[in-house]
């Protein structure tokens, strides 16, 4: 056991976090025209610069990699600009922000994309819903990428990840979980491709270690994290038992990739922590660099395995939401404002910007 918690500085690759405490993405459906981050993004972000580490919602890497009504975008000279004001309204704060990139793959609506299906690594539908002309519908049918079409995606992730340090993001993090594209090429029940992207687990983890080489090539791999979410039935995933060969494989990859970091779902995303059978610790000991924990800590749990150095880092989510300032309620123990669920997803400013903060 050790003395740590989640109010120590850390060192993460060639930057130093406040504390050890992650703002994780979450989608807020509130993009503008041309699926540039909100006019509010910049005052959302920088509220809650005091996290040792900003991740922000997920961000599309291309046109075709949207499954959601209203989420940015970082493949646009518009784009890259509108992110770069929260850039710099985090780093005024003395914060530092990673973006998380994403491909949803077969997680979308034919709306979103002229007629045309989404793609995935088969043509499997997933039994899911996606938020899209201001509501929720099922997702659409998708087709199965052919294989000479997945260089293509590997090169989104890497112009995309280029383009984020133009806009000023400390790092990146290659979104690999929650039942998206590289997830679903990972498990076997959304994947029977027979070509070298199917089939052994070794073939499952193909494109997303080819992404994150990719990635870590272009802007190094002390600016390059992933998120993994190994029993989370999230989006349509559907778990087999197959998941820890599959998931401590990927873990060994990307240790020998020397990323930064692996932040990992512990449990069912947004539900019980025990949703199935998983050994994280055997996951963490395959991966030399930094763990982030995710999913149902409060500030007594967070301490705990900071304490038995089973993490490294904690990412809390929607306690983030309703209270931007989250890190100085956890410190004083004060009490939490409660989330608006209406404003959710999509609006304006209400349930985005407004929640109050212990200094009025």
């Amino acid at each position: 056991m050790t003395d740590k918690t989640v109010f120590d500085t850390y060192t993460l690759g060639g930057i130093t976090l406040s504390n050890r405490v992650v703002f994780a993405p979450l989608t807020r459906n509130r993009a503008g025209e041309g699926l540039v981050p909100s006019e509010f993004a910049a005052e959302y972000y920088s509220q809650r610069a005091s996290a040792g580490l900003v991740i922000t919602e997920a961000t599309q890497i291309s046109k075709q990699a949207q499954g959601y009504q209203n989420t940015p975008g970082l493949y646009t000279p518009e784009q890259i600009a509108a992110w770069r004001k929260v850039t710099d309204a985090v780093h005024a704060k003395g914060g530092r922000i990673f973006v998380q990139l994403w491909h949803v793959g077969r997680v979308s609506h034919v709306d979103l994309h002229g007629g045309e299906a989404p793609v995935a690594p088969s043509a499997i539908r997933a039994e899911t819903k996606t938020f899209v002309n201001d509501g929720f519908a099922d997702v659409s049918e998708p087709r199965a990428l052919e294989t000479a079409e997945i260089a293509g995606i590997v090169e989104d992730f890497r112009k995309t990840a280029a383009n984020a340090i133009e806009a000023g993001f400390d790092g990146v993090e290659v979104h690999g979980a929650n039942g998206y594209l590289l997830d679903q090429f990972l498990r076997s029940s959304s994947n029977v491709r027979t070509d070298a992207y199917g089939g052994s687990v070794e073939n499952r983890a193909r494109l997303l270690l080819e992404v994150v080489a990719a990635v870590a090539k272009e802007i190094g791999a002390d600016r390059t994290g992933v998120r993994l979410s190994p029993v989370s039935p999230a989006s349509g995933a559907v778990i087999t038992g197959e998941e820890q060969e599959q998931f401590n494989y990927v873990a060994e990859k990307l240790n020998g990739l020397g990323i930064v970091y692996i932040h990992v779902v512990e449990g069912e995303t947004g539900g019980p922590r025990d949703a199935a059978p998983f050994d994280y610790a055997a996951l963490r000991s395959r991966f030399k660099n930094t763990y982030i924990a995710n999913n149902g800590y409060d500030l007594n749990l967070a301490n705990q395995h900071l304490a038995a150095g089973e993490a490294d880092l904690i990412a809390f989510g929607r306690p983030f939401l309703a209270n931007p300032d989250l890190v100085e309620r956890l410190k004083t123990g004060a009490e939490l404002n409660q989330i608006d669920p209406t404003t959710l997803y999509g609006g304006g400013a209400k349930g985005y910007i407004d929640y109050p903060t212990l200094d009025g």
